[in-house]
């Protein structure tokens, strides 16, 4: 196996290539956002994909970054329907840099109120002016005619390497009736309370001081009230590379926030497994014992269930690594199982499914090739029995696994083509040699679909550079 590293390419690595071509409007005039539909951003009532590419080459310049969004249909996805959007756009702001990576991070929701839904895109390494690292994020708001022009957020004068805008969340956290955003930086978490003018200033905005670095985010419902929880996850400490877990739920008015001292988690996704009407915390820890750490030889997802009070702290989680029976492949050394992670359902049955992505799995003797293994929900909670594995060496799966692919760096299970089943889409940015790829699989009945894959190379999607694309999904 390959010692588990931090994938992350170098600007010396990166090709100089042509000018991105990127229209900002949608290819139909937008209506406003159906109700529910968080990531409809054409409000045309289908759900769509934001894929970042935060490597790709914009006017000449390297690791500038960009992100690309795919238009749902009842068809399904297609090329043709895609807007591409980065610093160099008319009406984003900014101007397109070395290393910037803007769209390491995405989310989406309506932060101004007016109907229609925002796109919100990170740019961990933006400098700001000698400060290098600092990072800064950027909103696109929707519009009738679909996504236009964007706005800086307001923050502090962060240090350099801040990171800011590493990870994003956005969720009415307050419980008022409008959305705020959270966002993961080196310097701790950054809260911005809604509603939203489009000068980008929030109602409220700070800094959360009762925790430091926070590497991570998660919005999802886990105690069954109709509004978002928040999840906080710091990230590798000092030994325990799998970091701590917290919980942010609204009571009463006022924040309470419950530790999982039991939990380890970089990556998450909230769903119903069980179908009991309250959320599940999903999380995956993909660092190896070995690490110094408490998770499983390969790495591991763990499953807390929620309730009337979101997940409770004394429960024994479910922990799946590939030794649980009924998992494809074995637990090896660096697998790093529970590297990315993803909550949907995938069949209609009601319950949610979940992928989990091994991004260094090897294949055949390719060392990193990368794999994904699905999962899916019962009345009894997430279950092994129908488990089955994707990756390029599977049948009716494009490509083959070559070497350093991270096949399953990014996964996500979202209903794209409104037939009540999530597709799965996986990112797979070391295809290429690093240009990147992205791969769609159709949810049936019967699980998964190997049949009909839609496949979209960083070339086709309009990217230059060794663009990293599909190494980061709209949540």
């Amino acid at each position: 196996m390959r010692p588990r590293a931090r994938v992350r390419l170098t600007a010396a690595l990166l090709a100089s290539t042509a000018l991105l071509v990127a229209p900002l409007p949608a290819a139909s005039t937008a209506s406003a956002t159906p109700a529910g539909l968080h990531d409809d951003l054409n409000g045309d009532g289908h759900r769509d994909l934001v894929v970042g590419a935060p490597d790709a080459t914009v006017g000449g310049v390297q690791q500038a970054g960009a992100v690309v969004v795919l238009y749902g249909s009842a068809s399904g996805l297609s090329a043709a329907r895609r807007t591409v959007i980065h610093q160099n756009s008319p009406g984003i702001p900014g101007v397109a840099e070395a290393g910037d990576r803007f769209g390491t991070a995405m989310a989406t929701g309506d932060l101004d109120g007016d109907g229609h839904t925002d796109l919100v895109v990170g740019s961990d390494s933006e400098a700001i002016g000698t400060r290098e690292g600092v990072g800064s994020v950027t909103v696109v708001w929707g519009s009738a005619n679909g996504l236009g022009a964007g706005t800086a957020l307001p923050q502090p004068a962060w240090r350099e390497g801040s990171a800011f805008g590493q990870n994003l969340a956005v969720g009415d956290f307050t419980e008022d009736g409008a959305l705020d955003l959270t966002v993961a930086g080196n310097d701790g978490p950054y809260h911005y309370t809604g509603p939203f003018a489009r000068s980008g200033e929030p109602a409220r905005r700070y800094l959360d001081n009762r925790l430091g670095t926070t590497r991570n985010v998660i919005s999802g419902d886990l105690d069954g009230d109709g509004r978002a929880d928040r999840v906080m996850l710091p990230g590798p400490l000092d030994g325990d590379p799998n970091g701590t877990v917290y919980v942010d739920r609204f009571v009463d008015g006022r924040l309470v926030r419950t530790e999982l001292p039991g939990a380890d988690g970089e990556v998450g996704s909230i769903g119903d497994v069980d179908g009991d009407g309250y959320g599940d915390l999903v999380l995956g820890a993909s660092n190896d014992p070995r690490d110094g750490g408490t998770g499983r030889l390969g790495g591991q997802i763990s499953v807390w269930y929620g309730g009337p009070d979101g997940p409770d702290p004394t429960q024994r989680p479910l922990i799946v690594d590939q030794d649980t029976p009924g998992v494809p492949g074995v637990s090896e050394p660096a697998d790093s199982f529970g590297s990315s992670v993803a909550v949907g359902d995938v069949d209609g049955d009601g319950r949610a499914d979940v992928a989990v992505g091994a991004i260094l799995e090897d294949l055949s003797g390719k060392s990193g090739a990368g794999m994904v293994t699905v999962l899916y929900g019962s009345a009894d909670g997430l279950s092994t029995d129908r488990a089955v594995s994707l990756h390029q060496d599977t049948a009716g799966v494009p490509g083959g696994a070559e070497a350093y692919d991270y096949f399953g760096r990014s996964v996500r299970l979202a209903d794209l083509t409104g037939d009540g089943r999530a597709e799965l889409s996986v990112g797979i940015p070391g295809e290429d040699s690093s240009q990147g790829y992205l791969q769609v699989f159709r949810g049936t009945s019967s699980g998964v679909s190997t049949s009909g894959v839609f496949a979209l190379t960083a070339a086709n999607a309009g990217l230059s550079g060794q663009a990293w694309f599909g190494s980061a999904l709209l949540p």
